[in-house]
């Protein structure tokens, strides 16, 4: 039989608590369940006014609407205001019956601006913290990769810009008036034309990178994000430009995740990218063991002879060629430092067709920072990897590599929501920190369940409150308002 539903008369009163409608498995119900607000408004405290002004929008409000958001994969505030006004768990959550009017959406980006970055720096820490408590992190084994998020910038908003701009003014040796305005090139006299790069002009932090060569260029910041092996809980984000090397991030990516755990990292593991000498290097003076695969040797056919095919002496600190000849320091780069044959030697070579190039009347090696512990690596690659470092480099991809999947699919940060490089480590803070907390309520939910119906917690009108949960402390002002 064909049903049918009439239209009602809107109620004016209804029975039941707003958490009734609420479902028990909604994210927003599981996360309240496992947050922990209450140290928020004293460390905002310094950036108001204690005696003067207008009240501002309760710290805890703003910071669960931000949540919020990024659980809905909503980003924009304006859109977030305006599912709120909507959507019951979003309410509950924040804490507004039916029947209060909502903060204005400019009173978020008010917030953002007023506490910066390292407020939402501290949510992280904290829900970092508590998974620790919760026996979810091990701070033995880390997972190290970066990922870019596309720049909130339209290409109309690029232009070409010539490189040697930025040090424009360096380089000028006018009067202090401005009377000469040209720069003065320093070195020798090149008939290259001047390399150009594209910069958006309403968001010149923003850089152009891509991450594979089958796609085009794109304004893009990078994410660089560490995860423990134990349950997947970030321990570490930090956002840089496009264009930055995520190799060099390696070493304070480790020093942020020490500090904050307390603990000496025993084992990292990263892609390609961070398969560098200095780091092979560094992590061995640390006494870390890394699970990088190294880079192979370049196959690319040359007209001159290969450098591998040239020998360090580390003791002598010298370069041998197949010769036999020796090749000693010359001059220092920034990545090392480059070794010189001398003229004499390379004149009388047999192999000075093969070895040196048209123009080039010596032959020069360059030999990068931490070039023997990458040898020690290639080495140890090519025998082959034990069946534990495989296993490692294996839960690599799903754990670091599954969390920026799950960022960007399911919580927006596949593309900026603002910009500048500190709205977007807001971003990048909120979404780690939900994660986190997502990590942790499912964890709380599971030792509830295998305890037994009776063990967990209950309100006396149905709900679960943050404060019956033993994993955090009350919010008791949000919990009268919302009862």
């Amino acid at each position: 039989m064909l049903g049918k539903k009439d239209r009602w008369q809107e109620d004016l009163f209804m029975v039941g608590t707003l958490g009734d409608l609420v479902p028990e498995d909604h994210p927003l119900r599981q996360i309240d369940r496992v947050l922990d607000l209450s140290w928020l408004r004293e460390q905002v405290r310094d950036l108001y006014c204690p005696d003067n002004g207008r009240p501002s929008l309760d710290p805890e409000v703003a910071m669960r609407l931000e949540i919020a958001g990024v659980v809905e994969g909503i980003t924009k505030s304006r859109a977030l205001m305006r599912q709120a006004q909507v959507n019951v768990a979003i309410r509950w959550f924040v804490g507004y019956r039916l029947h209060e009017t909502l903060p204005d959406h400019s009173s978020l980006s008010v917030t953002r601006r007023r506490w910066g970055r390292d407020r939402f720096r501290q949510l992280l820490e904290r829900t970092i913290r508590q998974c620790l408590d919760a026996g979810l992190v091990g701070g033995k084994t880390l997972h190290v990769d970066a990922t870019l998020i596309r720049a909130d910038v339209s290409w109309d908003s690029l232009i070409r810009q010539h490189v040697e701009e930025a040090s424009a003014d360096a380089d000028t040796d006018g009067s202090p008036d401005g009377d000469d305005p040209q720069p003065k090139r320093k070195g020798r006299p090149t008939s290259k034309p001047p390399r150009t790069k594209r910069v958006s002009r309403t968001d010149p932090e923003a850089t152009m990178a891509t991450s594979s060569r089958e796609f085009h260029l794109q304004p893009t910041y990078k994410q660089h994000t560490a995860v423990d092996d134990q349950a997947g809980i970030i321990v570490d984000v930090e956002v840089t430009t496009g264009e930055a090397s995520e190799g060099k991030e390696l070493c304070d990516v480790i020093d942020r995740v020490e500090a904050v755990l307390d603990t000496q990292i025993e084992t990292v593991t990263a892609d390609a990218g961070y398969a560098h000498g200095a780091n092979y290097e560094a992590l061995e003076e640390r006494e870390i063991t890394s699970v990088i695969p190294p880079p192979r040797p370049s196959r690319r056919k040359s007209q001159t002879l290969p450098s591998q095919r040239f020998k360090y002496d580390a003791k002598a600190d010298v370069v041998r060629c197949p010769r036999g000849r020796t090749l000693h320091p010359s001059t220092k780069t920034e990545h090392g430092r480059t070794y010189r044959a001398k003229r004499k030697d390379c004149k009388t070579c047999p192999l000075a067709g093969r070895c040196l190039s048209k123009t080039a009347t010596v032959r020069t090696v360059h030999i990068g920072h931490g070039y023997v512990a990458l040898l020690r690596a290639r080495r140890e690659h090519l025998r082959g990897w034990s069946d534990e470092k495989r296993a490692l480099y294996t839960r690599h991809r799903w754990q670091v590599e599954g969390v920026h999947g799950e960022s960007k699919a399911v919580h927006g940060l596949h593309r900026a929501a603002r910009r500048g490089t500190a709205n977007v480590q807001i971003q990048s803070y909120l979404t780690a920190a939900v994660i986190n907390l997502k990590r942790l309520a499912k964890h709380a939910s599971a030792k509830w369940s295998d305890s037994g119906p009776a063990s967990r917690p209950r309100s006396q009108d149905g709900p679960i409150h943050a404060a019956q949960c033993p994993c955090e402390t009350p919010r008791a002002q949000l919990l009268k308002k919302a009862a």
